[in-house]
């Protein structure tokens, strides 16, 4: 859940024009000559998972690379956003691996992460509103993902993202969909040693953080991009913010 990343804003807003992509398949071919997808398996995963199946029916342009809102004060990421976290936990989305999705919203990466890891693999969604959890399970079910959530191997829960999911950890991948005043410890005690979290962090400026941590436990932190997320708050916070 965020706004356009920062990297856009000095030239056009979007890669392209509304209406000029209107088909999944070409809106991931954008990317890839942009170079924001750059690795097969996120190409063909983001070409498998059909966005138009994650955003609220009203929606006219679907592909259209913006931030779309999705109600409840959030929103569904941009689709280069969503192309430069998968690229950034790509390795820790390895089949049979473990991966949590915190503020999962309509479902979208949360169904990427689990086609990425697999029914041997375990992708849990966590998100604080339940209309938003029943609606991206409606969403999955439409999907190529809809197998995984009727097997052991993809789950979606109401619940405090803040906290993650300790009862499935550890997790070779954590994403975070909004932004943190600081990352949550919850979340770097349920990652496991050798995985990585792709978090947002901070207020009024904002950035995209990647966490690894090493085999001895410690932890490295280092800025990926500036970006502007919805905050990562409790859920009367989020329904109240304006």
């Amino acid at each position: 859940m965020e706004v356009l990343r920062s990297i856009f804003n000095c030239g056009p807003r979007r890669l392209w024009t509304s209406g000029s992509s209107d088909k999944n398949k070409a809106m991931v071919e954008q990317l890839e000559r942009y170079g924001i997808v750059q690795s097969k398996r996120v190409k063909e995963v983001m070409e498998a998972i059909d966005r138009a199946l994650f955003v609220p029916a009203e929606t006219r342009s679907p592909y259209y690379d913006s931030p779309m809102p999705i109600g409840y004060n959030a929103t569904i990421s941009a689709p280069h956003m969503h192309a430069t976290c998968l690229e950034l936990l790509e390795k820790n989305l390895q089949p049979g691996m473990r991966a949590l999705d915190v503020g999962s919203g309509t479902g979208y990466l949360t169904a990427c992460f689990a086609m990425m890891v697999g029914p041997q693999g375990c992708v849990v969604g966590v998100e604080h509103i339940p209309d938003l959890v029943s609606f991206s399970i409606d969403n999955i079910k439409k999907s190529v993902a809809e197998p995984l959530l009727n097997g052991d191997s993809l789950s979606i829960h109401a619940a405090d993202g803040r906290q993650g999911w300790p009862e499935l950890a550890p997790y070779d991948a954590i994403h975070v969909g909004a932004a943190a005043p600081e990352i949550p410890q919850p979340l770097l005690d349920q990652l496991k040693p050798g995985g990585r979290m792709v978090i947002p962090v901070g207020t009024v400026f904002q950035e995209l953080k990647v966490v690894d941590k090493n085999l001895d436990g410690s932890i490295s932190v280092r800025d990926e991009t500036s970006v502007r997320y919805v905050p990562l708050t409790s859920k009367a916070a989020q329904l109240n913010a304006y």
